[in-house]
């Protein structure tokens, strides 16, 4: 029997990847319009919804992720269906080191405690949940991904940007195998517990060894320049975005990698992108050597 997924936020990295992987597994893919369409009643059927919706920018999450989460509770109370949310690393705070779902949720931030009420909100209500929790997420597409909106958002002019010291390891997810997971934890939910949370590895690295990686495909040297944070701090009192990325600066200087035993448990087969192409994944589809060096002028056709 052909099984059903809803997807919420289908325009977005996490909700188009995963609407891709759960076609390419022979699931019906439904998609969710915030504009026209009553949730319970798009979820009338569906065996999983996955909730991609997120507000852009952290613009007001203390109303709008309470609102959300209300919405998707009652959906998949209607349906009977299992939850997969994109978790993150905010519920843990500043605590180095290897992340995983033992480690003790400490949030010192308004957006890690929203997310921590967040979770407990599905936990409480008795749905079936499963937090597939990761670090920053890689797209493709960009699709406002860490990679478009800031490590390479100067990589036409030969330059990488680092929020913090570029020695730094942090983890990433790259979204096409967070989405290949999703499905895979969803075609296994009746083996899992009622609400479970998932650490996905993913791949860590550092901006230094992404230089590395780049400087070597582009055949060109590549700098990497510091994030601006003195003129965040001059500019959060104005400006929204600068004021919710200052209180998430840590995370930039928090060296971390998530853990892997329980992914591995669960999902013992799951093979990962190879770690060169999630790296190079932020590259613009255009790039090339000579626009790096000389941005305005064109590569020559042979």
């Amino acid at each position: 029997m052909q099984q059903t997924v809803l997807i919420l936020g289908a325009s977005g990295k996490v909700g188009s990847r995963s609407a891709e992987a759960f076609w390419n597994a022979g699931w019906t893919v439904r998609s969710y319009d915030r504009t026209t369409d009553d949730m319970v009643a798009a979820a009338n059927g569906v065996e999983v919804i996955v909730n991609g919706l997120n507000p852009p920018a952290y613009h007001d999450w203390e109303r709008t992720i309470p609102d959300i989460t209300e919405q998707v509770i009652a959906a998949a109370q209607a349906s009977g269906a299992t939850i997969i949310i994109p978790g993150n690393i905010y519920n843990y705070g500043d605590q180095p080191g290897v992340l995983d779902e033992t480690t003790p949720e400490n949030a010192h931030t308004k957006k890690g405690r929203v997310r921590i009420e967040m979770e407990a909100a599905y936990r409480a209500a008795g749905v079936p949940t499963i937090v597939l929790r990761a670090g920053n997420f890689i797209d493709p597409a960009g699709n406002g991904d860490i990679m478009s909106a800031l490590v390479m958002r100067n990589i036409t002019k030969g330059k990488l940007t680092s929020a913090s010291d570029p020695d730094t390891l942090q983890a990433y997810a790259y979204v096409p195998d967070w989405a290949r997971a999703a499905v895979q934890l969803a075609e296994k939910r009746g083996q899992l517990d009622r609400f479970e949370d998932v650490p996905f590895p993913g791949h860590t690295f550092t901006i230094n060894a992404l230089q590395s990686a780049v400087q070597a495909k582009l055949d060109r040297p590549i700098k990497i320049d510091r994030f601006p944070w003195a003129i965040m701090a001059l500019l959060s009192p104005f400006w929204e975005l600068a004021r919710e990325m200052r209180e998430m600066r840590y995370l930039f200087e928090m060296p971390h990698q998530i853990g892997t035993e329980k992914f591995n448990r669960l999902l013992p087969d799951f093979i990962s992108s190879p770690l060169e192409e999630v790296m190079l994944a932020g590259l613009p589809a255009d790039i090339h050597p000579n626009k790096v060096m000389n941005p305005s002028r064109q590569p020559v056709t042979p």
